[in-house]
């Protein structure tokens, strides 16, 4: 990601190239001799979208960038990394509501990756927010509501 320390890069406004708030937006040749926008987020190496762009008037060169069409492209980059980062979350993370003994209980899964020693941890909130049970599992662990239930009605002892 970006580094908060790092120099901020001065706007650049040219005909095929935008740079501002930390998003660059270039004009690049497409495969079937057309024109794409590739915009990339400060921090991160792989564009967060390619678009395709317009000729100009000629024919044969792209059509100049202008605000509208960069504030365009830098808000529907930021809208793909937000979804992008939003399933990988979700992907992360599975959650289950429990009934037990008059109350409600979040009992979560949630992946920790790691290269050399993945795991899980398996929380219980109950219907006060608090935190009433927490275990560390192996990153394969089989989660599902019977699981959940067992874990709750067994006090939240290791499974």
């Amino acid at each position: 990601m970006s580094d908060e320390n790092a120099p901020v890069e001065p706007d650049i406004m040219e005909p095929t190239l935008w740079r501002k708030n930390g998003w660059t937006a270039r004009v690049i040749r497409s495969d079937d001799d057309g024109w794409a926008v590739e915009i990339h987020k400060a921090g991160i190496s792989e564009p967060a979208l390619i678009s395709p762009w317009v000729m100009g008037r000629d024919k044969k060169n792209p059509k100049p960038f202008d605000g509208p069409a960069f504030a365009t492209f830098v808000k529907t980059a930021s809208e793909v990394l937000d979804r992008s980062a939003t399933q990988r979350d979700q992907a992360l993370k599975k959650k289950l509501a429990i009934a037990w003994g008059g109350k409600w209980f979040d009992v979560t899964l949630e992946q920790v990756p790691d290269e050399y020693e993945p795991s899980a941890v398996l929380t219980a909130v109950d219907d006060a927010g608090q935190l009433v049970g927490k275990q560390r599992v192996a990153a394969n662990f089989k989660f599902n509501r019977d699981v959940a239930n067992a874990w709750v009605q067994g006090g939240f002892k290791e499974v």
